[in-house]
């Protein structure tokens, strides 16, 4: 008696084995294709402490530290002053004294200033303040808001809180970095903002460094 042909339905099949740069290579296609596409990926910030020093290009900060600080009134009319400080050692290497400057009131207002505080694009938590935090720099025990060439100073951005305002626990910094480039009307070099293009006839800071500084508390003045 002969068999009948044809294939057998009980021979076990044999598993498909997909090598392993396969695997690979289609999660990395996956990855990519949810991130937007190829040399579209966010660029790492770099994330920085108290102490840190940063080149800025224009200027070479130390992010010294944040802290709570009280004014105590000086007479029964008066009231206590409550201000959260943010301290940097500062070195303009320029050629030109320039202004200490002041943060922008937004991210988007930033691409044009050429100051130390026109660089600290972000500061979280926002802190709301109707003129903006006063800033300065301090030089021979005075205040000054200029930072001369090739001088370290101390900055300190200041902000008075007002009542009800509770002091954070930490103050997160967005810091933009700028960069020597041919002027549009000669051929001379000048400092401009670090930018990228946010749309149609628009341009954005790009975020060179974030630094998260704890706020010390205790302090009175």
């Amino acid at each position: 008696m002969t068999e009948p042909s044809g294939d057998r339905t009980d021979k076990p099949r044999r598993p498909v084995v997909v090598p392993a740069i396969a695997l690979t290579a289609l999660t990395v296609i996956g990855i990519t294709a949810l991130l937007g596409g190829l040399g579209e990926a966010p660029e790492e910030v770099e994330p920085l402490s108290p102490g840190a020093v940063l080149d800025q290009g224009l200027y070479d900060t130390k992010f010294v530290e944040s802290r709570f600080r009280v004014e105590r009134a000086q007479n029964t009319w008066d009231e206590d002053k409550r201000f959260l400080e943010l301290v940097f050692d500062v070195t303009n290497k320029g050629d030109e004294t320039l202004p200490v400057g002041t943060p922008p009131a937004k991210p988007e207002q930033a691409f044009t200033s050429t100051t130390f505080a026109g660089s600290l694009v972000k500061i979280t938590p926002t802190i709301k303040e109707e003129w903006g935090p006063a800033v300065f720099a301090l030089s021979k025990g005075g205040e000054t808001r200029q930072l001369h060439p090739g001088v370290t100073s101390e900055v300190v951005v200041r902000y008075r809180l007002q009542d009800g305002v509770q002091v954070p626990d930490k103050v997160t910094l967005d810091v933009a970095s700028f960069e020597e480039r041919e002027s549009f009307n000669n051929a001379r070099l000048e400092w401009t903002m670090v930018t990228e293009e946010a749309g149609e006839r628009s341009l954005r800071p790009v975020v060179k460094a974030r630094v998260t500084l704890p706020v010390k508390k205790g302090g009175t003045a």
